[in-house]
């Protein structure tokens, strides 16, 4: 699939009918018109309409079709209501899709140019924390008795409210504005959002980010810096459940009452750590994923982590085979261990279990056919250059999103990746240039210092996504982890398996160089698996090259 500005796959375009207003056009996601699909995100009630019956997306009980069936059949101009037309719609008459006439009244004046047209508006003023004496505090929360109504107030017809709290609101979204480069229309969007929530804010009063973050997303405002803003005034109270722990929930789901609790702790200790045991929250993941299925199919016969013995532990375990199984019974050791210590069980089923060695898995080299469906993956400047990144220098997904732009010496031809200076090759030097020329055409304003940066992070200061990086080669057997493999293996066999020349090349330490060395030296001693020293050697070198010449030749 197509990436598009090295950000979001491209969604396909058909010319067919749409699903939900039945025009003829171009379709996009899901079959609909562009009208339609922006409609359905902005109104999420799934029902039938009140008028043709037609289980569709509703806006006020009914749908998009009936609406511009009531606009056509209304006698007057825009201005007239619509509720009694649409509610007697009978019939649709179909049209062509994104070719309606404009209905809004036409615009009093001219758009803001600076210079030309209306003076742009002036930025609200600076203002500070409002004062205060002494805070009367609530006898209720009457919160739910408050909620908050998008577009209640406009800043285009008039003046914000005149609340204290509400003003230096918009002075720090101002200061925000500029550090970030917000266009005029994120900042509008902000703005709104504010007024949305300070308004009525008095003082002492906490905003809680539950009760307006269903109105934002709706409305795809952004959440994230409403709440920065309002966390620094210190009026915000986030009780949102994070991320993980929403995740979590929805795994515990299918355990039984007995055994989900249990697991939730012992998942909570491993990634926040605890007094006696320091955070761990790659092992809290891969952890649950292994012992996930036993745990559900155990929930099915026992009530209780007490119930299980060696014979279930052993009879999953028998089911499994290789590298799965043996990391299906570590995470098992450690839920029973940790089971065991907090006093939960009396025994521990999985302690007499041998788990065996988990021997490193040999890595074989990239072949053509995969090389070639990664090169034609990379179709945007963005996508080049995080897979000339991963092949050349050997860098990690984590290194790349952390590169930032006080890394890259292009006149000196040097790079600084994960603390380590590297010499600048040409081909990386002339996809970086590509790519910083990008960046600045599409988002010349940006605060962001980063040097991969998306749509969203550009807004920001934090780094694009581990998903927004993989998404590059997502279900392509060379991902990044595997060319950065790939690249150090075959360092390894041109240069004889040494492990000093490894670590001293890619700065890694002594244990993964003399594993790849050892990786490497298995491949050159099996000559009923691999070709020779001196064709395995030139064959790596090969590869190498056709791929370096396809990156810097698309």
């Amino acid at each position: 699939m197509a990436i598009r500005d090295g950000t979001a796959p491209k969604v396909p375009r058909v010319v067919a009918s749409c699903h939900s207003c039945l025009a003829w056009g171009l379709t996009y996601c899901q079959g609909l018109c562009m009208a339609c699909y922006n409609f359905a995100g902005v109104n999420t009630t799934m029902d039938a309409c009140g008028a043709c019956g037609r289980a569709e997306r509703l806006k006020k009980e009914y749908c998009r079709l009936c609406w511009c069936q009531a606009a056509l059949e209304r006698p007057s101009g825009p201005s007239t209501p619509l509720a009694p037309y649409v509610k007697a719609v009978r019939h649709h008459q179909l049209f062509f899709a994104g070719m309606s006439a404009r209905q809004a009244a036409p615009r009093a004046f001219p758009r803001r140019y600076g210079t030309k047209g209306r003076p742009l508006k002036v930025p609200p003023p600076v203002v500070g924390r409002p004062s205060m004496t002494w805070i009367q505090p609530a006898l209720f929360d009457d919160a739910a008795a408050r909620p908050y109504r998008w577009g209640r107030i406009d800043l285009r017809c008039g003046p914000a409210p005149p609340n204290p709290w509400l003003s230096w609101a918009l002075h720090l979204a101002q200061v925000m504005a500029e550090s970030r480069g917000f266009d005029p229309g994120k900042l509008r969007t902000l703005n709104r959002s504010l007024v949305m929530v300070l308004a009525d804010h008095v003082d002492g009063q906490m905003i809680r980010a539950r009760d307006f973050e269903e109105v934002l997303h709706l409305h795809r405002a952004s959440v994230q810096h409403v709440s920065e803003i309002l966390s620094s005034m210190g009026i915000l109270d986030d009780d949102r459940s994070p991320t993980f722990e929403t995740w979590l929930a929805g795994k515990l789901e299918s355990l039984s009452p007995g055994i989900a609790p249990d697991v939730e702790r012992w998942i909570l200790a491993l990634r926040y750590g605890t007094p006696r045991r320091r955070p761990r929250a790659g092992a809290a993941l891969s952890y649950l994923y292994a012992a996930h299925p036993a745990l559900i199919q155990w929930s099915t016969e026992h009530d209780h982590l007490r119930e299980i013995t060696p014979v279930d532990v052993l009879a999953y375990a028998d089911t499994l085979v290789g590298r799965q199984r043996q990391i299906a019974l570590v995470a098992l050791r450690s839920l029973f261990a940790w089971a065991k210590k907090e006093g939960v069980v009396f025994a521990n089923p999985a302690g007499r279990i041998r788990v065996g060695r988990i021997d490193d898995l040999v890595w074989q080299s990239l072949s053509p056919e995969e090389i070639a469906r990664t090169v034609a993956a990379s179709t945007t400047a963005q996508a080049r250059l995080v897979i000339a990144l991963a092949t050349i220098h050997a860098a990690r997904s984590g290194a790349i999103r952390a590169l930032q732009l006080d890394d890259v010496d292009v006149a000196n031809r040097r790079l600084t990746i994960a603390g380590r200076s590297r010499p600048l090759d040409d081909l990386t030097r002339r996809l970086l240039i590509e790519w910083l020329d990008h960046r600045r055409e599409q988002w010349p304003n940006t605060a962001n210092r980063h040097v991969i940066i998306s749509r969203e992070s550009a807004f920001n200061l934090r780094p694009v996504s581990q998903p927004h990086i993989a998404r590059v080669l997502r279900g392509l057997p060379a991902t990044l982890e595997r060319l950065r493999i790939d690249r150090q293996l075959e360092e390894a066999l041109v240069h004889g398996a040494d492990p000093l020349h490894l670590a001293a090349v890619f700065g890694i330490s002594d244990a993964a160089a003399i594993r790849y060395a050892v990786n490497a030296r298995q491949l050159l001693e099996r000559p009923h698996e691999s070709l020779p020293l001196d064709s395995l050697r030139t064959r790596a070198s090969a590869e190498r090259g056709k791929l370096s010449e396809r990156l810097g030749s698309s």
